[in-house]
């Protein structure tokens, strides 16, 4: 009698090729540094053992379906032109490589979460990378994909989650702002359906309310054209205002383009700070706070691919990014 051959674990490759666990991963998903050196052996390796990326994957491959299933919630299907869900896609796309799958991009209509379900039961789905995440979309999870989907934003049970801490780094900047002698700071918020738009918004009245100063805010979102009419809007509504917290740089560079259009002076008359700092932040001296987009949604395609348990949420963390916006 024969026993089964043991299948090659990501651990056999690396302790083949005689590096880490995580560099042998990076390697083989074609994301993050590597020296030219590790990448060779690692690849070596993998070719020598016959290496077949884990045992749920090899499964996936084998029937349960041949391509991830990016799903977005959005009032319309602009909420795919944009640069946040090219990242997450582009880096979903190459953790799928080395597992032979492909990946698709769709959008779901806020008001019509079951439009998910229509999408997911295709059985080429092998799994769900859900962005923009709400309850109703969770509550439609097709049950034979429990277990390989994971959401960018709010999680369940039966669905863990991955994102960014808004509050955190939101908090930072407005501690930031306040240490900087300001006292009447606006906030251009986002769509209050977003979990993610609810923490900054949750954490910059908070630390107002603390500090005793009035909240001011308008609703915002996320885009550069609403950002430049909500900096009228503070003015007006409140034209002492001495500094304007943007829910994202697209926001605040749309608020600094208004301002200074209008005579107004950044930062020496109104301090202003976005958060996620994108390329253009850095060129255009934007004070903000991080965003790793590519680590959030790397860490959200594994989940599925890996099946391993999870806890329901990981947070990653925000830091400030002083420039000279504020």
């Amino acid at each position: 009698m024969t026993t089964a051959r043991r299948h090659a674990t990501l651990e056999d490759v690396a302790r083949a090729a005689g590096v880490s666990r995580s560099t042998a991963s990076r390697v083989l998903a074609e994301s993050g540094f590597a020296s030219p050196i590790a990448r060779e052996r690692v690849r070596d390796a993998a070719d020598r053992l016959g290496y077949v990326p884990n045992a749920a994957a090899r499964a996936l491959v084998r029937g349960a379906g041949v391509r991830l299933l990016v799903a977005v919630a959005g009032t319309s299907p602009g909420v795919l032109d944009d640069s946040y869900l090219d990242q997450v896609v582009s880096t979903t796309a190459q953790v799928c490589a080395p597992y032979g799958l492909g990946v698709t991009v769709a959008w779901v209509p806020l008001d019509q979460p079951g439009q998910l379900a229509r999408l997911a039961d295709d059985r080429a789905v092998a799994g769900l990378v859900l962005v923009n995440t709400t309850e109703a979309l969770l509550d439609v999870v097709p049950r034979r994909l429990h277990g390989r989907t994971a959401s960018i934003g709010i999680g369940s049970t039966a669905v863990p989650s991955v994102d960014i801490d808004n509050g955190g780094g939101t908090s930072a900047i407005v501690r930031h702002l306040y240490a900087a002698g300001r006292r009447r700071i606006a906030m251009v918020t986002g769509p209050a359906w977003l979990a993610c738009s609810r923490r900054s918004v949750e954490a910059y009245r908070g630390l107002l309310r603390e500090a005793g100063l009035p909240v001011r805010e308008v609703a915002g979102d996320f885009s550069a054209a609403r950002g430049r009419s909500a900096a009228r809007e503070v003015l007006h509504r409140w034209p002492d205002t001495d500094a304007i917290v943007g829910i994202s740089d697209a926001t605040a560079l749309g608020v600094i383009d208004q301002l200074r259009a209008d005579g107004v002076r950044v930062p020496a008359d109104v301090a202003v700070t976005g958060f996620d700092d994108i390329p253009l932040a850095s060129v255009t001296a934007l004070t903000t706070a991080s965003h790793p987009v590519r680590r959030i949604a790397a860490a959200a395609a594994t989940m599925v691919l890996e099946q391993r348990p999870a806890p329901p949420t990981t947070m990653f963390p925000s830091s400030l990014v002083l420039r000279e916006s504020a």
